[in-house]
């Protein structure tokens, strides 16, 4: 018989078709099986306006069969066949899907949907096969055709005996190369494992004859093989279910089944949406922090099904960075797919599909917030730091969608709480949001520049990560309060009696507070009598946007940037120790007034974790005032 040409513009066309499309060549099966799912739908579609066809849903299904010795890899289906005429249109046009135009002609009948669009999935099986036969019988048809090809160099299409309606496709699998291992696709686990992943929602069953075991017959602690024939694939996906016939233990199997996770999750969402963007999805909130979740690795994105099938293992495109820990899959109809069903083309749907599971997310975490605290608190645990980035991030753009779910561990409740607790429980007095940044809670609770806002009955938010205050910095206010620092210049606390002493303090030793910051030579910008100190001797402050623990982390990171915060040292003027200082000064001693002011500095720097640049010198001065 003589072989005919495809009709598509090149051999070139095809041998790129089969060798750039597809990233994966595990796809073929998921190509086969859909196509096979179509012609299955195609005949349901018929009884709808048909009353001779009697669609059975039981007596159409898709079979998956191997010869191993033969190179062989069978897939059959119970559809509706094609003719020789359909035989020749779709498969020997590439890139003419007979699914699409039958999708057109049917879009307004019932629910069911065609996988099939592009016309093009079917070459796939070029990846993996010399040969391709199909053998195929019509409905209403008395006639069976074969059509065979061994890829661009044409086909053949003959008249051939075929008992049934449906379709069998055959392929004879690569021998394997250095580079490809053809053999896994003759593997029954390799290829169980790929329909789950892929077609495991297939509407029909999937059939094929696995392997088992079974106790030898007279024989102690032996078995033998036997092959039984299973349906493969679940069918029946969770989130097309009612909700009311799922509980806890069906979302947390399935969450186990997808392996999005070795916890358990601490909450879902089962989402199904008819509106602008019509899907169906289920989410996760898992418990603990991937081991790579805050590294370069780490890569986020939600499954993504297209009528059941996976067409991405993760979308990033679903997910904003901030709301990244979320696991799960989203299933939608309206999809504009490319042609390789590989990845999406970035259309309006696919963003309000994104937008509307943000909202989602946030809606689900206020939730937990409001009504399940203490689960809140394990997951801001987790994934708090992502939220906070997420604020800090694109200039401030998310600050509105994420700053009611932060929280921050309150000096005087001894626990976290929201901006939203610290305002609301705030005297009436009081006109900031005050914080403190440093390493952790307990160094945070003995720092002095806390003592005169603590004195005032103010709470204290602790910033103990190093994000925290460059979010906070994006913030700005809350409910139109503003952020201050406990280690800032002006705390904007009325002064007291004390506090006006202090004032006169700082007049009166003006001229030894200028000679200490000349010995300091340029490392702080002023010295002055404190406000803030009641117990501690000495402390350092700063001016300006830029604060001593926001200079810590930036010179900490890879590409150290040596900024200096504007550091002011402030002296506890009702210490003992600044009585000493001005005896000193009293008495023009020149070299104490240096020695102590070192020391005071130095003790200011160890006090805010900062490093000392001379600690020989600081040892020597110590001994000094010892001996």
């Amino acid at each position: 018989m003589a072989k005919k040409q495809f009709k598509a513009e090149s051999k070139r066309l095809l041998e790129m078709m089969i060798n750039s499309i597809y990233t994966q060549k595990e796809i073929f099966l998921r190509e086969l099986i859909s196509n096979s799912s179509d012609a299955i739908d195609k005949i349901y579609y018929r009884a709808l306006s048909d009353e001779q066809i009697v669609f059975n849903k039981e007596d159409y299904y898709i079979k998956i069969s191997v010869d191993k010795t033969n190179r062989l890899l069978t897939i059959e289906d119970t559809g509706i066949g094609m003719t020789k005429e359909e035989l020749e249109n779709n498969l020997g046009v590439i890139a003419k899907s007979g699914s699409f135009a039958f999708k057109n002609e049917n879009e307004a009948k019932d629910g069911h949907n065609i996988i099939g669009q592009f016309g093009v999935g079917f070459y796939s099986a070029f990846m993996v096969a010399d040969v391709v036969t199909v053998v195929s019988k019509a409905l209403d048809s008395d006639e069976a055709f074969k059509w065979e090809s061994k890829g661009a160099d044409g086909y053949t299409v003959k008249e051939t005996e075929k008992d049934t309606v449906g379709t069998v496709i055959q392929l004879k699998i690569k021998e394997n190369t250095e580079d490809e291992t053809y053999d896994e696709y003759l593997d029954e686990y390799r290829l169980k494992a790929i329909i789950k992943k892929y077609s495991d929602f297939i509407r029909y069953p999937i059939k094929m004859d696995v392997t088992l075991q079974k106790p030898k017959e007279g024989e102690e602690n032996e078995f033998e093989e036997y092959q039984e024939e299973q349906t493969v694939n679940s069918m029946v996906p969770i989130w097309r279910k009612n909700k009311n016939e799922l509980t806890d233990e069906d979302y947390e199997n399935f969450y186990t089944e997808k392996r999005y996770g070795f916890d358990k999750p601490l909450s879902h969402m089962h989402i199904s949406v008819d509106g602008a963007a019509v899907y169906k999805a289920i989410l996760f909130i898992p418990e603990n922090t991937p081991f790579d979740y805050y590294t370069k690795e780490y890569e986020k994105g939600l499954e993504l099904y297209s009528n059941g099938v996976l067409i991405m293992d993760k979308c990033s495109d679903l997910l904003p960075d901030y709301f990244s820990f979320v696991k799960g899959m989203v299933d939608s109809e309206d999809l504009s797919l490319n042609i390789s069903r590989e990845m999406l083309q970035h259309d309006r749907q696919l963003k309000l599909i994104a937008k509307n599971i943000k909202s989602k997310i946030k809606s689900q975490l206020q939730s937990l917030l409001k009504d399940e605290r203490e689960k809140y608190e394990k997951f801001y645990e987790s994934f708090g730091r992502q939220l906070k980035f997420g604020v800090y991030s694109d200039y401030g753009a998310n600050k509105e969608d994420l700053q009611d779910l932060l929280m921050f561990y309150s000096s005087k409740e001894k626990k976290l709480i929201t901006l939203d607790d610290y305002v609301t429980n705030m005297p009436e007095d009081q006109k900031y949001i005050y914080y403190a940044s440093g390493e952790s809670n307990e160094r945070l609770e003995k720092l002095p520049q806390t003592e005169l806002v603590a004195d005032k009955g103010y709470d204290i938010l602790f910033f103990t990560e190093e994000v925290d205050e460059f979010a906070i910095k994006m913030i700005m206010n809350y409910r139109e309060k503003e952020f201050k620092s406990v280690s800032s210049g002006d705390l904007g606390i009325e002064p007291d009696e004390n506090e006006k002493q202090t004032e006169s303090q700082e007049q009166d030793n003006k001229e030894l507070f200028e000679y200490m910051k000349t010995v300091l030579e340029n490392k702080v910008k002023e010295v002055k009598a404190s406000k803030r100190l009641k117990t501690h001797p000495v402390c350092l402050t700063s001016e300006g946007e830029l604060t001593i623990e926001m200079e810590k982390i930036l010179n900490a990171m890879p590409n150290n940037q040596d900024v200096k915060a504007d550091k002011i040292l402030e002296i506890n003027v009702n210490h003992n120790v600044f009585q000493a200082l001005k005896a000193a000064h009293e008495a023009d001693d020149k070299e104490k007034i240096n020695l102590y002011t070192g020391l005071l500095y130095n003790q200011a720097l160890l006090i805010e974790g900062l490093p000392i640049q001379d600690p020989v010198e600081f040892s020597n001065d110590i001994c000094k005032v010892m001996s």
